[in-house]
């Protein structure tokens, strides 16, 4: 279980990616992206998977490679930058079984068309970290991502063209707290990145393109009675709405209050500029899971919509270049 603190509603505030303006831009479809950071919690995994077939919605997975390896493998393999051998902020696979089932979820979800991103590993703050450092990290997540059915024990059940995936399928990268420093944006380019998710905008935005390198952000929307803004991102409201602390007895409230935030963000653009709608979640049931049935609900009525499409953020990046590419833009 990832244990959450209050002092991550700071971390999780990065400073406003600014995006260009909309105009001339539209797209045909309303892209809705929703994404998942950590993706550990097997269960979650299925859950997902099952939601992900019922309302059409593909998703990115942000997956963190610390829950690719035991306790035992991380002491012997892992050490994040400025650690000591085998930490991590948000623990290991509890078994060798764990490892192998969890590898079977990324691999069924590549199948289906989901995408498998990054998170890192340990989860750590990389807000000091130089291109060596960031650069070392995302070395542990390949080497944990193509050793993964090594770690299960079981190597002879490892799908064919796994190696290929580990070693150059991985493009797409979100930071822990949506912690970054000078040296990310050089690392993610040496290692074959296609894009970073780790901004914040002041609402839905297209993403932007600097220093080399697409940047998209998770936007701020209006939420609750008097529509104060908020990352839209699971974690922000568990916040917003019991300070972080788990409250399953309000958890009908929550989900009414997120569901209604999701609507409204989303008719905003999808009556309007059509800006893509990007929402994060955790593999974590927060408040009694309040904010994972707004999301099942969200895509149920939403995903289904003429001229919707739920989409990962690989998806979702030839669709806003067509579009820019029609409306006579250089795309980014």
């Amino acid at each position: 279980m990832i244990r959450i603190s209050l002092a991550l509603s700071v971390a999780l505030f990065p400073a406003l990616a600014l995006a260009d303006p909309p105009s001339a831009r539209q797209l045909p479809k309303q892209l809705v992206v929703i994404s998942f950071d950590g993706a550990h919690d097997n269960a979650l995994w299925q859950k997902s998977l099952t939601m992900g077939k019922r309302t059409g919605a593909r998703f990115t997975y942000f997956l963190s490679c610390t829950f690719l390896m035991t306790r035992a493998d991380g002491k012997q393999t892992y050490r994040a930058p400025g650690q000591k051998p085998g930490r991590s902020n948000v623990g290991f696979a509890q078994s060798r079984e764990d490892i192998a089932m969890r590898a079977g979820h990324v691999w069924q979800a590549h199948l289906a068309g989901h995408e498998i991103g990054s998170h890192a590993c340990g989860h750590f703050d990389g807000k000091d970290w130089s291109k060596a450092d960031w650069a070392s990290e995302f070395s542990a997540f390949r080497a944990a991502l193509a050793n993964a059915w090594k770690r299960a024990g079981k190597p002879e059940a490892e799908p064919e063209g796994w190696a290929d995936f580990a070693q150059g399928g991985i493009k797409g990268f979100r930071a822990p707290y949506l912690s970054l420093s000078d040296g990310l944006v050089p690392a993610l380019k040496t290692f074959g990145f296609s894009y970073d998710a780790s901004l914040v905008t002041k609402g839905p935005g297209w993403p932007s393109f600097a220093d080399g390198l697409i940047r998209f952000g998770l936007p701020l929307i209006p939420e609750g009675p008097s529509h104060r803004p908020v990352i839209g991102m699971d974690y922000n409201l568990f916040v917003r709405h019991s300070m972080g602390v788990e409250n399953s007895r309000d958890s009908a409230r929550f989900e009414e209050r997120t569901l209604a935030a999701f609507r409204i963000a989303f008719r905003k653009e999808y009556e309007g500029e059509r800006i893509p709608l990007q929402l994060g979640f955790h593999f974590v049931e927060m408040n009694g899971g309040a904010y994972w049935r707004a999301l099942d609900g969200f895509l149920s009525e939403t995903c289904s919509k003429p001229d919707v499409a739920c989409v990962s953020h690989a998806e979702a990046l030839p669709l806003i270049e067509n579009a820019r590419k029609k409306a006579d833009r250089s795309a980014f």
